[in-house]
């Protein structure tokens, strides 16, 4: 049985070179399989203590934010229904503590 995991593993496209003015070219077989095309707009998220880059479509940040919203707002109404013992968290739940 799987559950999807290899399919959320990245793919390792290839190494780049940067050049003299910082480009890279995206190697041929991410730019057909991601669909990116001249044009295409690119986020560039990084992260110094990880020493990473990661380039994400445009597009795809839209439909992950407008994803992430929706259940944020779902957390919200359930915290809210379930009132501050929703967020008080397992410590603070009115139990006295020992001496």
């Amino acid at each position: 049985m799987t559950f999807g995991i290899a399919d959320q593993i990245p793919k390792f496209y290839g190494s780049v070179t940067v050049g003299e003015r910082g480009q890279v070219a995206i190697p041929a077989e991410a730019r057909r399989e991601l669909n990116i095309v001249p044009a295409s707009k690119l986020l560039a998220f990084g992260s110094q203590n990880a020493k990473a880059l990661v380039l994400v479509k445009v597009e795809f940040m839209a439909e992950f934010l407008k994803a992430f919203t929706g259940a944020i707002q779902s957390l919200e109404q359930v915290m809210k229904a379930d009132g501050p013992a929703s967020i008080r968290g397992p410590e603070n739940s009115g139990k006295q503590a020992r001496s």
